[in-house]
C-alpha cells in the first residue's frame, strides 16, 4: 500500500479507538508510519483525511445494506426497505465509535466550508446510490434521476441518520428492527376506513 492507503487505513482505525474529535495528526502519523507532509500532499488536511475515511465507510455500508435490501427479488419496496433498516438498527452496537465519530465529524462541518462540501458530497453519492435501488424496486420505469426516486432516497437516508442518532442517544429506548417494521407496518399497511 502507499501513503493515502495507509493513511485512510490508519484514520478508520483511529476513528473506532479514539473518536473524531480526539485524533491527532501525530496519531495518524504514528499509526499509519508514515509523515506529516502526506497527511496534507494527500487530503490537504486532518480533517480532510478523517472525512475521507468516514465517507468510505458510510459507501460501504450503503452497499452491504443495498444488498441486505435486493437479495429477495419478490420482496416489495416496503419490506426492502424494512430488512435494510432492521440489519442497520442491529449494526449499531457493534459500529457505535464510528457512528459517534461520524456525528462529531458533522458538527465541525458546519463551521468548515471545504469538510461540508466534502460531507455534502458523502451524501450525493449516497442519495445516488439509493435512488438507484428505489428505482430497480419499484420497477415501473422510474429512473434514479426521477425526483420522486431521489426524495424516496432522502428520506430513506434520512430515516438512518435519525435512527442512529436516537440510538447513541438512549439505546435502550430505540426500537429494534422488528419493533419498526410492525410498528411501520401498522401505519403503511393499514387499510384505509371511510366513515359512511
Amino acid at each position: 500500500m502507499g501513503h493515502r492507503e495507509d493513511l485512510l487505513a490508519a484514520a478508520r482505525r483511529l476513528l473506532r479507538t479514539k473518536g473524531y474529535a480526539h485524533i491527532t495528526a501525530r496519531d495518524l502519523v504514528a499509526e499509519s508510519s508514515t509523515n506529516l507532509a502526506s497527511i496534507g500532499y494527500h487530503f490537504g488536511s486532518k480533517a480532510g483525511l478523517l472525512n475521507e475515511a468516514i465517507g468510505e465507510v458510510i459507501q460501504e455500508w450503503a452497499e452491504q445494506l443495498a444488498r441486505i435490501a435486493m437479495a429477495d427479488p419478490t420482496a416489495s419496496p416496503a419490506e426492502r426497505g424494512f430488512s435494510a433498516w432492521s440489519v442497520m438498527l442491529e449494526g449499531l452496537a457493534r459500529e457505535r465509535e464510528l457512528v459517534v465519530s461520524y456525528l462529531e465529524a458533522l458538527a465541525q462541518a458546519e463551521r468548515a466550508p471545504e469538510l461540508r462540501q466534502q460531507f455534502a458530497e458523502h451524501y450525493r453519492r449516497c442519495r445516488a446510490r439509493v435512488a438507484e435501488l428505489v428505482a430497480e424496486s419499484l420497477g415501473d420505469g422510474t429512473t434514479p434521476d426521477d425526483p420522486s426516486a431521489r426524495a424516496v432516497a432522502s428520506f430513506v437516508i434520512a430515516v438512518c441518520d435519525g435512527l442512529a442518532v436516537q440510538w447513541i442517544l438512549d439505546p435502550e429506548e430505540s426500537p429494534t428492527g422488528e419493533e419498526l417494521r410492525r410498528g411501520v407496518k401498522a401505519v403503511w399497511v393499514r387499510p384505509h376506513h371511510t366513515e359512511q
